[in-house]
């Protein structure tokens, strides 16, 4: 499993923008169309196109 990061200010609106608490999530991969996340206490995964 990776490990996450904490989100930037940019990244964590963008959490927000898709109805999501952005202090629950973590950055695994930060690409120009897509963010991947994985939640912080469990295992669940989500990718958002920006």
């Amino acid at each position: 499993m990776k490990h996450g990061k904490r989100p930037n200010r940019r990244q964590k609106q963008i959490i927000h923008k898709a109805g999501l608490n952005a202090e629950n999530w973590l950055v695994t991969k930060s690409l120009p169309t897509h963010l991947h996340l994985i939640h912080r206490y469990g295992s669940d995964t989500k990718i958002i196109v920006i």
